[in-house]
């Protein structure tokens, strides 16, 4: 099951800006673990983190742990917004990198 959070930040802040990285929505951890708790796979956001700064990199981890994968810094995610989809996710293959760059699509059912 894919969870999408829609925010507009993405939409509305530079992305890359510090205030990019270090200012963004945050989700509660009470909602992450009901989600993990639902057996969520996929939690898609429009902004970079789940959590802010040092908690960025254990939340992500902790997610994985219970085999959930976050996807940051998605676009579009209005136009799809209270839609049955099918997410599909491509990874690319980068090096030195901290997460798992990848393309994801959508496709309406």
């Amino acid at each position: 099951m894919f969870i999408g959070f829609y925010s507009g930040f993405i939409e509305r802040v530079p992305y890359g800006s510090t205030h990019y990285f270090r200012q963004h929505p945050q989700l509660a951890k009470e909602l992450i673990d009901a989600l993990l708790q639902r057996q969520v796979s996929l939690i898609g956001l429009d902004f970079s983190g789940l959590r802010n700064g040092a908690e960025h990199t254990p939340m992500d981890q902790y997610c994985a742990d219970h085999n959930t994968f976050v996807v940051e810094n998605l676009s579009n995610l209005r136009a799809v917004a209270g839609r049955d989809l099918l997410i599909y996710t491509f990874p690319i293959r980068f090096s030195g990198f901290t997460g798992l760059p990848s393309r994801v699509l959508a496709e309406t059912i």
